[in-house]
């Protein structure tokens, strides 16, 4: 991919330039600390601490927060060269002559993801006592979510790639507790071992990302592999990043490796919204921005993230459409909108900071959404099918209000988070590679489709839960008279007040972070400064066709499933619906692809290894055996055998020896 290569960030310039952490930042260490000490409380204490151990656990989150916003402030104070602050902790690997510390990197990538996680994920925290209330297992639950907390920060504020690494499996291991918490439920832990071992697929790109830096650069903090990228060969740093992007791929459940998303979504509906919304999924996207560096050197592995991108974003789009189960269809709208971040950050210094800024916003409008199918659930018994939903909004009117705020925003409703945002992504797909070639007119396309699709779907959602006729009886006459008996209500405070506030977030986040290209400036420290490029289209004429395609997929999913009777049986549908209800077959080619070889592989390597390795054993003892039983049927201990036998013998050497004479 020709990018258009502005000045790298500081980091990358060579020198290492990075301040020695001072002041409000050498508390750093207590973003992780808090929630660490949380689950691990929670997880000694044991049901001594049922009573308490839920608010504790919202308190080591909240704590985490407020540190978070301590250090955002004193960045806030500080000139931009002087934004990468680096805490040493302790010397960690001291192997010979390779020495690795255990630092932090206190910089404006990393506090915008720690804002994030920490106020979301308080939030959710604050959801879950009410959610999880008649749980036995609550405790237990807060200890895993701030396990997954303490794990996400360490993530993000690592300031090298084999820590960043820890904490790349401690949230996978956390998911993996998260997803399968209710794992009584052989379903349940289906879908957690899936999750576990997709990611650890694609963790193999990154132990072989961190072994190729090793090897060139003696080093793999990242003041030095990035001072170092620089004079490295294209071809290793193209290898570099393709590793870096399979296990980008894993994480943030991106094409190949997008097939685990869904089955998560049987974990509790707060683990969805932290994990699946908000924080680690888009921990790939993280990853490829901070190694920036890395990736101006290697054009073609660029290239590859963003076609990455593209493919999942329309992938996640059509399965979208087609899914009757609320949070699948969440989860599908996930998988789509980390494409579109990918797809931002594979075009180069001018999207790194647009992935991003829909990353955030992101985080607030989907993880509202996922709180709001939340508490449809509570209301309408645990059913998450949107053919028995239909008329929600006049029975819990939070819910719909807040759930719709989300909604407007990820369509990209002009004015709300999602149009800021993503908006911004489509005009730079139509920019990339200074207009030139075939890129910005696939990549712009995509892009501009994905946004429609993504309104009917979503819309389709949105109408299918809250609007139209209803599709559930209230036992008194109302609805079909074969339908499930409901009884929806509104959710208690604790889970509508962090709706509410998410809600807000999903309406002004974006319009604050746009203003006056603030948040792409707050980034520049890390992701350098990205020159201006024109798309080949207008910019004008990119924003009406982009509210045309809005608003066409508004209307089509209005006319289909609110204005009009839906269908509690899903009908049979076209090809295209019948594989989008499949997940476009995804399970069947990993498992023709990956699964029934392995199998195969392993069933032949077990017959060689029984029939030739064991058969060779066994096959001499049964010779040694065999010669044994021979000889012990001639030593029968009979005198008169054993006369027989000498008078047999000397007979046939007479016979011998008379034969040679004649």
């Amino acid at each position: 991919m020709t990018t258009a290569l502005a000045a790298l960030p500081l980091e990358a310039e060579g020198a290492v330039a990075a301040a020695s952490a001072s002041g409000a930042f050498s508390v750093a260490w207590l973003l992780i600390a808090l929630p660490m000490l949380g689950a691990a409380v929670l997880l000694l204490a044991g049901r001594r601490s049922d009573a308490w151990g839920h608010w504790l656990g919202v308190l080591a989150s909240g704590s985490a927060f407020v540190v978070g916003a301590v250090l955002w402030f004193a960045m806030m104070g500080l000139p931009a060269d002087e934004r990468v602050q680096d805490l040493h902790l302790f010397s960690w690997i001291p192997a010979g002559a390779f020495s690795l510390d255990a630092g932090l990197r206190v910089d404006p990538l990393s506090l915008a993801f720690v804002l994030l996680v920490t106020f979301v994920g308080t939030l959710i925290h604050v959801y879950s006592v009410a959610y999880m209330e008649h749980d036995t297992d609550r405790r237990r639950f807060f200890a895993y979510l701030n396990l997954f907390v303490a794990a996400m920060l360490l993530l993000v504020l690592a300031d090298s790639y084999v820590l960043l690494f820890v904490g790349w499996e401690g949230v996978g291991l956390a998911s993996y507790l998260l997803i399968g918490f209710w794992n009584h439920e052989m379903p349940n832990a289906v879908a957690a071992k899936k999750a576990f071992v997709a990611n650890r697929v694609g963790d193999i790109g990154m132990i072989v990302a961190i072994g190729l830096m090793f090897a060139t650069f003696g080093a793999t903090d990242f003041s030095s592999v990035f001072g170092r990228a620089e004079g490295a060969g294209e071809g290793l740093l193209t290898a570099t990043g393709l590793m870096l992007l399979l296990a980008a791929t894993g994480k943030s459940a991106q094409f190949p490796l997008q097939s685990w998303l869904g089955d998560a979504m049987a974990g509790p509906t707060p683990v969805s919204a932290l994990i699946h919304a908000a924080t680690m999924v888009t921990a790939g996207v993280y990853l490829v921005v901070r190694s920036a560096p890395v990736y101006a050197g290697a054009p073609t592995a660029l290239l590859v993230v963003a076609i990455v991108g593209a493919i999942t974003l329309l992938f996640g789009a059509i399965v979208g459409c087609a899914k009757d189960d609320i949070k699948k269809t969440l989860a599908a709208s996930t998988m789509s909108q980390i494409g579109y971040m990918m797809l931002a950050a594979g075009l180069g210094p001018i999207g790194y900071a647009f992935a991003i800024f829909h990353l955030l916003t992101h985080g607030f409008f989907k993880a509202g959404m996922f709180l709001g199918a939340g508490s449809v659930m509570h209301g309408m018994g645990d059913s998450v099918d949107m053919r028995r939903f239909g008329g929600l909004s006049r029975y819990m009117k939070v819910t719909w209000l807040t759930f719709a705020a989300g909604w407007l925003a990820i369509i990209g409703f002009p004015g709300l988070s999602g149009f800021w945002s993503k908006d911004k992504i489509i005009e730079s797909a139509y920019a990339v590679a200074d207009g030139e070639g075939w890129q910005p007119w696939v990549f712009g396309t995509v892009a501009l489709v994905g946004a429609g699709i993504t309104a009917f779907y979503m819309s389709r959602l949105f109408f299918m839960t809250f609007h139209g006729d209803k599709r559930w009886s209230d036992g008194h006459g109302e609805g079909p008279a074969d339908g499930p008996v409901r009884h929806p209500h509104e959710s208690p405070r604790l889970m509508t007040v962090p709706m509410a506030i998410l809600a807000v977030g999903s309406v002004a986040l974006g319009g604050i972070l746009a203003f006056g290209d603030s948040f792409v400036t707050w980034l520049e420290p890390v992701t350098g400064h990205a020159e201006h490029h024109e798309p080949v289209l207008p910019i004008w004429l990119i924003m009406v066709l982009t509210f045309v395609l809005v608003i066409a997929g508004v209307f089509l999913a209005w006319r289909q499933y609110a204005a009009a009777p839906v269908a509690v049986v899903p009908p049979r549908g076209s090809v295209l619906t019948r594989a989008a209800r499949k997940d476009l077959y995804q399970d069947d080619v990993n498992e023709a692809l990956l699964m029934l070889p392995g199998q195969y592989l392993t069933r032949s390597l077990v017959y060689g290894d029984r029939q030739l390795v064991d058969g060779a054993a066994t096959g001499l003892a049964r010779v040694v055996a065999g010669s044994g039983e021979i000889v012990r049927r001639v030593q029968n201990g009979y005198v008169r055998s054993y006369a027989s036998t000498m008078v047999a013998g000397i007979v046939a050497l007479t016979a011998v020896v008379l034969a040679f004479q004649i």
